[in-house]
């Protein structure tokens, strides 16, 4: 690899740590190409990036990035998970390491925070951005729908009471 693909390959990893909202450091020792295919594919299906990083490249993209603090952690075969969904990437890269102990979470970042192997599967538990979405659409469609029901009452009961009475007469 030449000092301008080093360079170009540096920007990139800065741009995905400059637009994640979280990155999370594995090791990914002995994966088979399916193995690591069907991960990349879980990935790119929650809108999730993975790669496989040179360590030395990786801390040169880190500097002056809000993930500067994640330095240490790249020693040995890592790899990195990135969203701009918070959890999505803890999420998917932890569910994976329980199927296949091949994957060994290190840590990761949370913007500016540090994250400890337990933080990251801490943070995996908490649902989505949409999982999220979708209750907070729900809570904010129930009381339109009760009160719509509500309103509507009063006019059925009204109809039932008229309908009795025609048929008594």
């Amino acid at each position: 690899m030449n000092r301008n693909q080093k360079t170009d390959l540096v920007k990139t990893l800065r741009g995905t740590f400059e637009n994640s909202a979280s990155v999370v450091v594995v090791h990914c020792i002995g994966l088979t190409v399916a193995e690591s295919t069907d991960l990349r594919n879980k990935m790119r299906n929650d809108n999730c990036n993975f790669k496989v990083t040179k360590n030395k490249i990786t801390r040169l993209a880190l500097k002056d990035t809000k993930y500067q603090h994640m330095d240490e952690m790249f020693n040995g075969p890592t790899a990195i998970g990135s969203s701009k969904d918070p959890v999505m990437a803890a999420k998917v890269l932890v569910d994976f390491a329980k199927e296949n102990e091949k994957l060994v979470i290190i840590g990761g970042g949370l913007e500016d925070k540090p994250l400890s192997k337990n933080d990251v599967e801490a943070l995996a538990k908490l649902p989505s951005l949409d999982e999220l979405r979708g209750k907070l659409v729900g809570l904010l469609q129930a009381p339109a729908s009760k009160l719509a029901r509500l309103t509507k009452e009063p006019a059925i009961k009204v109809l039932r009471i008229i309908s009795e009475k025609s048929k008594q007469q």
